[in-house]
């Protein structure tokens, strides 16, 4: 008898069961599509894979895109980008590469669009875009002599050189670079522009408190402003700040003996205590100058990557030498 329950409860009619197996297969279906659903979602919150030139656009890019970029850098630690070549390992991982933040440094023009022939499918963003670009000047005489518009010679007057790409040294200017990485992140994954705007607010106030407190920091110096250094990386931080740089060398040249007596004399005359160097560069000329004048050398390095504390430790040794 409790066979014969255990049968009925068990058996169902033909139509039921017809009923039962479409029902399992709808459940399976939906399974297969939660889980394709899951995969895309997944793929689609991957971080973007980013590349920049330098070592500063990582710490821009992070503080915009947080989580959602993954950034290599280009011009790797001690490198120039005034040369820089990349590795084949690099040229390999740009091939997967989302977008590309360029911010106009030399090498880029020659590597640019081998990068880019690389991976056609990779965005490129040129974060300078906007920003009026100075010019250099080498601040001694080219080669002995300069000439007067009436043909004279006239040793020490400024020469125009190239333009200056030295745009990440100027808090104003990084708020333009920053509207302009906001703008390439937006474009290629417009799913985190909420998040993206942001970070990018929070970031702008940051520039902007950085901005106040390195110009009361210089409000307190003497009256001079020149400062000296051996290669012209600090134009426009200068400009921001109402100093003037001093350089050593121009578009890779190392001064001439001319050059170096007219360095001797204008670093004497501006009383120069300290030559800033960076890593990327000889200091030669830099300390055969300091000997003459009885200068220190100091090393400061335009691609640090904590942007935000190079630059306040930078000004406290610019404003110290200048007071």
């Amino acid at each position: 008898m409790l066979k014969g329950l255990v049968a009925l409860n068990v058996w169902r009619p033909p139509q039921e069961q017809k009923q039962g197996d479409s029902t399992v297969k709808k459940v399976a279906i939906l399974g297969l599509l939660i889980l394709f659903l899951s995969i895309a979602q997944i793929t689609l919150a991957r971080p973007l894979k980013v590349f920049v030139s330098i070592l500063p656009q990582k710490y821009f890019v992070e503080k915009i895109g947080g989580d959602f970029v993954e950034v290599a850098v280009m011009v790797q630690p001690g490198a120039s980008p005034a040369t820089y070549e990349p590795k084949p390992k690099q040229m390999v991982a740009l091939a997967k590469c989302d977008i590309y933040f360029a911010i106009g440094v030399p090498f880029e023009k020659t590597w640019l669009p081998k990068i880019v022939a690389t991976n056609a499918k990779m965005h490129i963003v040129h974060t300078q875009a906007g920003i009026e670009k100075l010019v250099m000047k080498a601040h001694h005489a080219h080669q002995g002599e300069s000439k007067h518009h009436d043909g004279e010679s006239e040793p020490g007057s400024d020469r125009q050189t190239g333009k200056d790409p030295h745009v990440w040294l100027s808090p104003p200017l990084v708020m333009q670079q920053a509207r302009n990485i906001l703008n390439g992140l937006e474009t290629l994954d417009p799913s985190h522009r909420t998040l993206y705007q942001a970070n990018y607010k929070s970031f702008i106030v940051e520039l902007v408190d950085l901005d106040l407190e390195l110009k009361r920091l210089f409000q307190a110096r003497a009256d001079h402003s020149e400062f000296m250094v051996f290669h012209p990386s600090w134009g426009y931080f200068a400009h921001a700040y109402g100093l003037e740089q001093v350089p050593i060398e121009i578009e890779g040249k190392e001064p001439k003996p001319a050059e170096l007596k007219y360095l001797i004399q204008r670093g004497k005359k501006i009383g120069t205590k300290v030559i800033f160097v960076q890593p990327q560069f000889s200091w030669q000329a830099a300390q055969t100058i300091a000997q003459a004048i009885k200068a220190q050398i100091v090393v400061v390095d335009p691609l640090a990557p904590d942007w935000a504390n190079n630059l306040r430790q930078v000004a406290v040794k610019l404003s110290t030498t200048l007071r």
